[in-house]
């Protein structure tokens, strides 16, 4: 199945960069990372989270059909990994689209944003309102750390400065959506599930990984890991590379430090490193097809998920230095043998120092660009995908929607939802992803609704 060309011609329309800061600091990878061993597995995060974890309605809104209610509270990712989330983003907030009149039961589907959803209009026009009136089903709309009132001053529109947030991101919104479920809970409101386009359905599919009771999940445009995404989909072209390279070469602490914190070895995956890089070929190493040549780099992790809640500070961190050494930055010499002392000389006059140090290091290590995509891989497998997490309580109330021709959500080389989640239900449309996007809503939404009316046959006494 070929790629879309609308999604291939959107994406030329779009300028501006990914990650234009970088990998983000290796302090906070390191803890983020050490922060996804735990919220990984379901036992050990069941206590993370009070039953009742306090969320406001400030405001209430009345319409002809709904109330929107317009609350927040704070996250608990601010509480377990202190100061990892940017100021603006603490206060997580959310708009609730409640019908006047219930059909039947007091359905809620809570929607997290895709990539550029910001706010809450979107959401609100393209599926809430209309679920209300088709379904009598109530809309929960959390807003993404990083997009609406919650992003950092500093960030280009949509696009993540660090690669770092998108991790932060995903651990927030975990948490995040366990506080509103609850919340739901604790006012009777049955059944309950989760929903999500694109960027939004792999986080509801992360937030499902660690509720611990049935739930529909309806991940619409969206797979199994969002590591394809950067590094072999359309959206690949728009990651500023050069800034990503120039800090995997100089600050060793990334090959040194946070490869080996890296625990994901699905078969998918590829065996962490610079010497194994520099002797794979490039396809082959991205689509993870090197066979038997991949290994694990795992290392046990601390239990005990209650004792770690009753700390109250999860992950504080020491940060450590990345030391930024020489020998490491031209580790390829050329087999002409020019040493350190010479390299100066043979570089334009006029460079400034700083592109000195990045021409030699693309010079010396013509596998940079390669090991850049490997170490991108890695460490969005770690944070993303779905294998890394619990397999949800109930797969068989999962229903996926997929588009045939999806140029930004690659499936090639990588696991897929069925062979991740057994029982998952996966429906194909014809297209790719921005023509899904902008006309197949309302595939979405009976999606949505055919999950929840499985739920309720299935467990039609679980309140």
């Amino acid at each position: 199945m070929g790629v879309s060309r609308l999604d291939v011609f959107y994406r030329r329309l779009l300028l501006t960069k990914l990650f234009i800061g970088g990998w983000g600091k290796p302090e906070d990878l390191k803890r983020i990372f050490e922060f996804r061993k735990i919220i990984g597995d379901r036992e050990r995060c069941r206590y993370l989270v009070p039953k009742d974890y306090p969320v406001y309605i400030n405001k209430t809104e009345e319409h002809t059909d709904c109330k929107i209610h317009e609350g927040f509270f704070i996250s608990p990712l601010e509480h377990l990994v202190p100061g990892i989330l940017p100021p603006e983003a603490v206060k997580a907030r959310f708009q609730f689209i409640v019908p006047k009149r219930w059909q039947k039961n007091r359905p809620v589907c809570v929607h997290l944003a895709g990539t550029g959803d910001h706010f809450f209009w979107r959401r609100r026009t393209l599926m809430a309102r209309p679920m209300v009136k088709e379904a009598g089903m109530a809309s929960l709309l959390l807003e993404n750390p990083y997009y609406g009132y919650r992003k950092p001053k500093d960030q280009l529109r949509s696009c993540l400065k660090n690669v770092s947030d998108l991790f932060v991101m995903g651990g927030a919104l975990i948490l995040e959506s366990t506080v509103l479920l609850r919340w739901l809970e604790r006012e009777g409101y049955w059944p309950l599930g989760m929903t999500g386009i694109s960027m939004g359905g792999y986080m509801a599919s992360l937030a499902v990984t660690n509720w611990p009771k049935p739930i529909p999940l309806i991940p619409c445009l969206s797979w199994s890991t969002a590591s394809s995404v950067f590094t072999t989909g359309v959206l690949s072209k728009a990651v500023n590379w050069t800034e990503l390279e120039k800090q995997y070469a100089i600050n060793s602490v990334y090959e040194e430090e946070i490869i080996k914190l890296l625990e994901y070895c699905g078969a998918d995956s590829f065996k962490m490193g610079p010497e194994f890089s520099k002797n794979v070929d490039p396809l082959e190493h991205l689509l993870g097809l090197s066979g038997d040549d991949r290994a694990s780099v795992a290392q046990n992790s601390k239990a005990g998920g209650e004792a770690e809640a009753e700390r109250g500070l999860l992950i504080g961190g020491s940060p450590e230095g990345g030391r930024a050494r020489v020998d490491q930055l031209l580790s390829s010499v050329n087999s002409s043998g020019m040493s350190l002392d010479t390299l100066p000389r043979d570089l334009h006059a006029n460079s400034t120092l700083r592109e000195k140090k990045m021409n030699s290091a693309k010079f010396y290590r013509p596998s940079l660009h390669k090991e850049s995509i490997s170490f991108m891989k890695g460490v969005m497998d770690e944070c993303t995908h779905m294998a890394n997490f619990s397999v949800p309580v109930d797969t068989s109330l999962i229903i996926v929607v997929q588009a045939k021709e999806d140029a930004y959500i690659p499936r090639t080389g990588v696991l897929s939802l069925q062979e991740i989640w057994p029982g998952c239900e996966v429906r194909y449309l014809n297209g790719g992803h921005v023509s899904a996007y902008l006309f197949k809503q309302n595939v979405f939404r009976q999606a949505i609704y055919d999950t929840f009316d499985r739920f309720c046959l299935k467990y039609p006494n679980l309140h």
